[in-house]
């Protein structure tokens, strides 16, 4: 891993949250996420999946963990099976976990090879009565592949037809989306990382610029910083495009006069950061771009007050978008006829902003999040309103990271000065032209 190593309390503390919230007599089991197959022989990059992360710290593929807590084998209360090294695998692959470091990483020193998984695990399955498995269960997933979790809860049904079975999902969303400040750390260490890359680009924009050429400049300063990468495919969008909620092409060259907006986000140590900015190709806003660029400034700062405890999401969002609602009516591209008349079921703001405003995230940029309770202090949501005027060519979206606290909402991305004032960017882009 190019990260710094995360000290095992923060997964011996996570172990004994999820724990504490199964039944008596009950064993969880959580595999590793697939190795998907790209052409021929090749692979995509492994990410591994998020449970077994949080709940270990063991970011290696075909690992399997297992937690029975009342197990009278105290060896199999806590256990990792693990892919066991060879010489061939060594010359290969390179490196995996001796057993030693997989306890060292995550606190569980009950480490076996994984071909040994199937004869070790049928007798202690049955001294349980309860078996908690996982799924994907974020609301935003869409189900379009195999994966692991999946595959394995149908073989294991089959295997073990009598036993019961329990969804680990729902108590890991609810304690996951609380961050312990070991997370938080880990979380503030992406958002740095992301600034770093934000200023990167910053000095180097300008028209004829590629989009694509930005989001090298991205990942160079991302890896650099012993990031693992994107945490999500990042978006680099000039002129029209910036109105295209989801552009990944990066394909266009930045034009001047063009505003540009990035969206992007650093995944280190698996923990996640997510930014969007927007800025001028030729470092100087028009005054139309910069009064919707100080309108969409206006409702993250209003938003973001909203982000405290008991706040609920979709609540929120009806909220954001009544503040939203002014500022297109300001901005003279709203009437109040067009309110007056609109379909409840899609405000006419919509036509200008049709995202929601906050998401989740932590270990995932779209984390797992119980969407219709109360928020809660120690949760992490970005806030993200935009405008995107088509017939203008303008889009802009700004968005920051917020930790919810019992005093207020505290921006982590204040924590560092990232720029967002319109006349902190033209600064920056300036003074690096000057230099």
């Amino acid at each position: 891993m190019k990260y710094e190593k995360i000290d095992s309390s923060l997964f011996i503390a996570n172990r004994k949250r999820f724990v504490s919230e199964m039944k008596p007599g009950s064993i969880a089991i959580f595999h590793s996420n697939y190795e998907y197959v790209w052409n021929g022989d090749a692979v995509y990059d492994f990410k591994q999946n998020s449970d077994i992360f949080w709940l270990s710290g063991i970011d290696q593929e075909d690992s399997i963990l297992v937690l029975f807590p009342d197990c009278p084998i105290e060896e199999f209360r806590e256990t990792l099976f693990l892919k066991q090294t060879n010489e061939h695998i060594a010359v290969w692959e390179g490196h995996k976990y001796t057993k030693t470091e997989a306890f060292e990483t995550s606190g569980i020193a009950s480490v076996f090879w994984n071909h040994e998984f199937n004869d070790k695990i049928r007798p202690v399955i049955n001294m349980a009565e309860y078996i908690y498995l996982t799924l994907n269960e974020n609301d935003r997933y869409t189900y379009r592949s195999p994966y692991k979790a999946l595959d394995f809860a149908k073989e294991l049904k089959e295997i073990y037809p009598l036993h019961k079975y329990e969804r680990a999902a729902p108590i890991l969303q609810r304690l996951r989306s609380i961050k312990s400040e070991q997370e938080l750390e880990l979380t503030r260490r992406a958002i740095s990382i992301s600034k770093k890359g934000f200023e990167r680009i910053l000095k180097f924009v300008k028209p004829g610029v590629m989009e694509y050429e930005i989001e090298a400049e991205l990942i160079h300063e991302y890896i650099r910083n012993r990031a693992n990468g994107h945490s999500f495919h990042p978006i680099v969008a000039s002129g029209e495009s910036a109105c295209v909620l989801h552009y990944v092409e990066n394909n266009r060259p930045c034009k001047d006069g063009d505003v540009l907006l990035v969206d992007c986000g650093v995944d280190y140590a698996n923990y996640a950061s997510d930014m969007t900015r927007v800025m001028p190709v030729n470092g100087k806003f028009t005054p139309r771009q910069k009064e919707v660029y100080n309108a969409v400034l206006r409702v993250m700062r209003e938003a973001r007050k909203l982000l405290v405890p008991g706040t609920y999401l979709m609540e929120y969002h009806q909220v954001v978008g009544e503040i939203m609602e002014k500022e297109l009516v300001d901005l003279g591209v709203l009437s109040m006829h067009d309110i007056q008349t609109q379909d409840p079921n899609w405000p006419a703001y919509k036509k200008y902003f049709m995202h929601g405003t906050s998401h989740f995230m932590g270990v995932d940029v779209h984390d797992v999040g119980m969407r219709y309770e109360p928020m809660q202090a120690g949760m992490v949501f970005t806030c993200e309103p935009g405008i995107y005027i088509q017939e203008e060519s303008i889009g802009i979206r700004l968005e920051n990271d917020i930790l919810l606290t019992n005093n207020g909402p505290h921006d982590l991305m204040d924590e560092v000065s990232m720029p967002l004032e319109a006349e902190e960017i033209e600064e920056i882009m300036n003074s690096s032209v000057n230099a």
